[in-house]
């Protein structure tokens, strides 16, 4: 795991809208992970969306420590994986941020409108790269 900033090229790898596992921590220390979408800000934090009755989200709010691992769309050998911290979790009004990730994953706004949204925000604080057998050194 590096502690240095995410180089552009990584970054350029997360923007893409390829395969993610989220994982968080329970209270009892079981890690859970589960597939979702994500995106980069150009602030570069990363942005979660996830109805407001998930266990993750009582994970994120118990212990605000997160996993993302993404996964090349075409190569899953390569991947970027990141380590990082809750810094808002917030109601997603209007639903705006799960279409930006909708948009982004599907080319369209997200269809489930019924239940409530939050939008979590997470600042990087490690991350390590893979491809081709050997560490991702961008």
């Amino acid at each position: 795991m590096s502690d240095t900033p995410l180089p552009e090229a990584a970054l350029a790898f997360l923007r893409k809208p390829n395969p993610a596992v989220m994982a968080t921590v329970t209270s009892k220390g079981r890690p859970v992970s589960v597939g979702t979408w994500y995106l980069i800000e150009d602030d570069g934090l990363l942005m979660l969306c996830m109805n407001a009755d998930r266990a993750r989200l009582k994970h994120l709010r118990n212990n605000g420590h997160v996993s993302l691992t993404v996964l090349g769309a075409d190569d899953f050998g390569t991947h970027v994986s990141v380590q990082g911290h809750v810094v808002s979790i917030k109601p997603d009004e209007g639903f705006a941020d799960i279409d930006r990730l909708s948009r982004h994953f599907l080319g369209k706004d997200y269809p489930a409108r019924e239940d409530p949204l939050v939008t979590v925000h997470v600042a990087i604080d490690r991350w390590f790269g893979w491809s081709g057998g050997r560490l991702l050194h961008l």
